[in-house]
């Protein structure tokens, strides 16, 4: 009796591990990236840097602060998703 194998990709043939440099390369990842880094940026400038003309012009709202948390947590979600549905190279052509 053989071992049945553990993960099968789409076409039916074994799955292979992701390798680092698609992960690194994926998409996701470099959105994520993006937003995570201009998120980090809009939230400091929202929480630290704000005055009562910025805040007039905008009706009372932190727009910086509250663009920034939303930013990240969207990079967030594109980290979870790239973690949790990695990419798989296809299989040798049968």
């Amino acid at each position: 009796m053989t071992e049945p194998e553990e993960t099968t990709a789409d076409d039916g043939g074994p799955r292979e591990a992701p390798s680092a440099a698609s992960q690194l390369f994926d998409l996701r990842t470099i959105i994520a990236v993006l937003l995570g880094g201009y998120g980090i940026v809009l939230t400091i400038m929202g929480a630290f840097f704000v005055d009562e003309a910025q805040l007039a012009k905008a009706a009372g709202i932190d727009i910086n602060l509250w663009t920034g948390i939303v930013m990240l947590v969207v990079a967030a979600l594109f980290v979870l998703w790239a973690r949790l549905r990695t990419l798989v190279p296809p299989g040798p052509p049968h």
